[in-house]
């Protein structure tokens, strides 16, 4: 977690917004994610957050706005603007999306090495010796059983599917991946050992990524910086801790204080 601004941004997005009919999604939302940085996004349920991150994501078209993303090849261009066939790359590629649920993610009826493989031969890979090294490497690096490489995700606890789930994303070493409460619905101790495994990866990979979640203790733990969302609105953005300590907006004020309440 050490993005700067002295780079360029890895994604730049500029007065985004989404309406569905009369409803305000989200509205006019703009901010520069630099390559290693990871930043939290946090509110209340329907306050736009996930709204937000689809349209980061490429999954839902925003109303107005621009979303740009640092391509290899080009450098910053609107994701909204490529083809769908690039767009289909480029998610298959650069980018990862790791959802709450894992069985949303997960093919449940193929191994769990499978699973992790199944992401590399999107991208070319076909020799199967190096296919499972790799499968079997990644999920060490989540902290699984090794040994259970041929057992179908079904067999495993929801926070093993996570751990599984996160394998795959991150086995094609993507350079930014969007989290949608990756530790949600979780026990608090699986929880607690799952945001520190995502912490290692996140400083041992570097890469970027934009997390959604109603919880600040995992944006304390894993956020650079932090924005605020209420009625689709970013009413406060700033590092973490600042804004964590130091809540300017009288919402985010109410957030903090009933988190130190509970």
């Amino acid at each position: 977690m050490n993005g700067s601004t002295e780079s360029a941004p890895l994604l730049s997005v500029e007065g985004l917004s989404k309406r569905f009919g009369r409803i305000v999604a989200c509205d006019d939302v703009s901010f520069h994610l630099y390559p290693g940085e990871v930043l939290g996004v946090v509110g209340e349920s329907g306050s736009g957050k996930t709204t937000l991150l689809n349209c980061l994501a490429g999954r839902l078209p925003p109303t107005a706005g621009h979303v740009r993303y640092d391509l290899r090849d080009r450098g910053l261009a609107d994701v909204y603007t490529l083809s769908e066939p690039e767009r289909r790359m480029l998610m298959r590629t650069d980018w990862g999306f790791v959802t709450q649920n894992p069985r949303d993610a997960l093919r449940m009826s193929i191994s769990a090495g499978g699973n992790v493989g199944e992401r590399l031969m999107m991208n070319g890979a076909r020799h199967y010796g190096d296919i499972r090294a790799a499968a079997t490497d990644w999920l060490d690096r989540v902290e699984m059983d090794t040994q259970r490489i041929d057992d179908v995700p079904a067999t495993f606890s929801g926070g093993m599917q996570q751990r599984l789930q996160i394998a795959k994303t991150l086995v094609v070493k993507p350079r930014l991946v969007f989290m949608d409460e990756p530790t949600g619905g979780l026990d608090v101790s699986v929880q607690a050992r799952l945001l520190d495994l995502l912490r290692g990866l996140v400083r041992d990979t570097g890469i970027s990524a934009v997390i959604v979640t109603h919880d600040l203790a995992v944006v304390r733990l894993l956020a650079d910086r932090l924005m605020v969302m209420k009625d689709g609105e970013a009413v406060e953005h700033g590092l973490t801790d600042q804004v964590l300590d130091d809540p300017h907006h009288p919402y985010t004020q109410l957030l903090v204080s009933s988190v130190l309440q509970a």
